[in-house]
């Protein structure tokens, strides 16, 4: 539990340095950060396997039997982030790129963090 909740804050975190660095990615402030970050997490949790799925199934599972997986898992968050910005009016991504964009640097400081932290 207490592992989830900072990942919930850095995730946050992570959503307004990236609203800062990208143009295309609009976040009014940290409770709205905190707020979206819930969204993301829960919607990851109950639409990622399926989404994941259907991407196997679509690409005929070339990603996942190159060992490039991790494409299939970027794209999946870009999707959930798209999710998101429908459920919020204090977070909006500008285009399917600045989703992609914000999943590929949530990805990678994500990583960062879990290797640091966990």
């Amino acid at each position: 539990m207490f592992q989830w909740i900072i990942h919930i804050l850095i995730d946050a975190l992570v959503l307004l340095l990236a609203a800062r660095l990208f143009s295309s990615v609009e976040l009014k402030g940290f409770k709205s950060a905190i707020v979206v970050a819930l969204i993301i997490g829960v919607l990851s949790f109950l639409l990622s396997w399926l989404l994941t799925a259907i991407l196997n199934i679509a690409t005929l599972g070339i990603f996942y039997f190159l060992g490039l997986g991790f494409i299939t898992r970027v794209i999946v968050n870009a999707i959930i982030i798209e999710i998101a910005d429908k459920f919020t009016d204090d977070f909006k991504t500008h285009g399917f790129k600045a989703s992609l964009l914000l999943a590929i640097f949530i990805a990678i400081v994500g990583t960062i963090v879990d290797a640091i932290l966990f």
